[in-house]
């Protein structure tokens, strides 16, 4: 059993960064999480946010590097950010209605950005789509939105010699899509859901092989069609990696074809690598609101939510999601004791119900992204 528990003000010390959806969340081994960029009412945000996992603080370093007397990348959302090392690695994003099409690295030792001149097959500008480290050099990435079409490319990047390689996938293919999800998974890569061509929210799951050069595999998809309680279509979730299993937690999917509607969930799923099945993650309360385009970032056997955006409004509210023995779940029982136990058979309940929460989107659903008033679009990517 878990528990979500809202942070309160004794679990961290520093300023706490403000709210945001769009943004990114990635480990720095065991000891920092980094919170880059985002979105909140019309204002892109490029400032980077920092928890030191081991003093519970959160902080704003003194960067340095950039250019035309810019520190660092300029305001962005929607970009993928991917941890090698000490090294967090941008790409892409957009910017109002700009797609970017740059690539930054952050020395996390040293607190300096820089911009990289990069080569080979160099990936088109884009947003809304995923990446992956693969071990501890290379980034893969795929998919996202250029602005005219969805994508189903695939890119490897070398960040020693700094070489971008368009892979060459033959058989068949996934549907084009932007919001998904890409998590490496030994020698795969897992890519599930987002939101593809004509506008369909999707609810598939792909593994990729020969994205390793080692191996000599030829590159080749799969779709994995597994037993289980299968998560609904979405795009904007986040999948984030704990060990033995994969966790998937909220999103949004559409009401209907045409349905002029949109749902936001708040269900963990997770999908368990031992039993190559889907199954729901039982918790004991309340979860937080539904929400997209929010981070959940691993810390041990936690996991901390930060941010996103419900249809109508910018999440900053931070939640730890706990085992039951965890000390942070004593709080529930001191608080009230016999709630949890009377909530256990509801909640069990709940989780296998789709958030109710529907938001009136203005657009149809042939755009590829969803347009609200306040933005320019959102489709979200995960970073573990």
């Amino acid at each position: 059993m878990h528990y979500w528990v809202r942070a309160s003000s004794s679990d961290f010390a520093g300023t706490l960064p403000q709210p945001r959806s769009g943004h990114t969340s990635v480990n720095i081994g065991k000891s920092k999480v980094i919170v880059f960029g985002g979105l909140v009412e019309k204002r892109f945000l490029n400032d980077i946010v920092v928890y030191d996992i081991d003093n519970k603080l959160w902080y704003k370093p003194e960067c340095t590097g950039g250019t035309d007397g810019q520190v660092g990348p300029s305001p962005r959302a929607f970009h993928v950010a991917v941890v090698i090392d000490c090294h967090m690695f941008i790409f892409g994003g957009r910017c109002g209605g700009k797609r970017l099409g740059d690539f930054w690295v952050l020395d996390t030792d040293i607190w300096q950005w820089s911009e990289l001149t990069s080569f080979g097959d160099l990936p088109s500008a884009r947003d809304f789509a995923a990446a992956s480290a693969i071990g501890n050099q290379k980034i893969i990435m795929y998919g996202g939105w250029d602005g005219k079409k969805w994508l189903s490319d695939v890119y490897v990047l070398d960040t020693i010699s700094l070489e971008w390689m368009e892979l060459s996938v033959t058989g068949s293919l996934p549907p084009p899509r932007c919001g998904h999800t890409a998590t490496m998974v030994e020698k795969r890569l897992l890519v599930y859901g987002g939101r593809g061509g004509g506008g369909p929210i999707m609810g598939d799951l792909w593994a990729l092989k020969g994205v390793i050069a080692e191996e000599n595999e030829t590159p080749g998809w799969t779709q994995l069609k597994l037993p289980g309680q299968a998560p609904s279509a979405r795009c904007g979730h986040t999948i984030t990696s704990g060990g033995h299993y994969l966790l998937l937690f909220g999103g949004h999917g559409t009401g209907g074809w045409l349905s002029r509607y949109d749902i936001y969930y708040n269900d963990c799923i997770i999908l368990d690598r031992v039993s190559a099945q889907w199954k729901r993650l039982p918790t004991g309360n309340e979860p937080p609101p539904a929400r997209a385009y929010h981070s959940l970032t691993c810390i041990g056997s936690r996991h901390l939510l930060f941010g996103g955006f419900d249809g109508k409004s910018t999440f900053g509210d931070l939640w730890w999601l706990v085992p039951e023995e965890d000390p942070i779940a004593n709080r529930l029982r001191a608080t009230s004791p016999t709630n949890i136990t009377e909530n256990k058979d509801v909640m069990m309940e709940n989780n296998n119900v789709q958030s109710e929460l529907k938001v009136l989107v203005l657009l149809p659903l042939i755009m590829p992204i969803i347009q609200y008033d306040f933005a320019n679009g959102h489709t979200a990517l995960l970073l573990l």
